[in-house]
């Protein structure tokens, strides 16, 4: 099995980098199994095409207008993913929907896709998330890792996996 995780976003535009963000934390707090990709998706579109082919499950975690208050968080999975993306927050939704129409015309679409997303704040220039949506970090990240539970994936806080690896020293 061969998993990736899309982090989508732009993070030159405060909320809207959530997905880039998360990735990050993810890749400092957690060991994931070597089946398991993490990827900046930033804001490459078509070019994330590839991620996809070899791929059984992808997860794709981005800033979504759910039309709701900001800090929402929400799961989106198979074929109601590209209808979520009609309401455009950025340029790089343009891309999103396109890539997976090509990915199902090509025959590389994964067994199964989950968008976790997040309702933004702020879409103003700036490299920080606003306060509502950093407070929300922890949520967003407990949710894509129960997500990885119920794909089967173990993953492992590297606080711990740093204590095993100490006692086994």
């Amino acid at each position: 099995m061969n998993i990736a995780i899309l982090g989508i976003g732009n993070i030159l535009l405060s909320d809207e980098g959530i997905g880039v963000h998360a990735i990050n934390k993810l890749k400092d707090e957690y060991e994931f199994p070597e089946y398991v990709r993490l990827i900046d998706g930033g804001t490459m579109g078509l070019d994330l095409l590839p991620f996809f082919e070899g791929n059984d499950k992808v997860l794709i975690i981005d800033a979504v207008n759910f039309r709701k208050e900001p800090g929402i968080i929400d799961i989106i999975e198979g074929d109601k993913i590209p209808a979520f993306l009609t309401s455009k927050l950025s340029v790089h939704q343009i891309g999103l929907p396109d890539m997976l129409f090509a990915a199902r015309l090509m025959g590389i679409t994964p067994t199964e896709m989950c968008l976790i997303g997040i309702q933004p704040k702020s879409m103003e220039s700036g490299i920080d998330l606003s306060e509502e949506i950093n407070a929300r970090m922890e949520t967003l990240l407990e949710r894509v890792l129960q997500k990885l539970k119920e794909w089967g994936v173990e993953v492992i806080p590297k606080r711990k996996a740093e204590r095993d690896l100490l006692k086994t020293a």
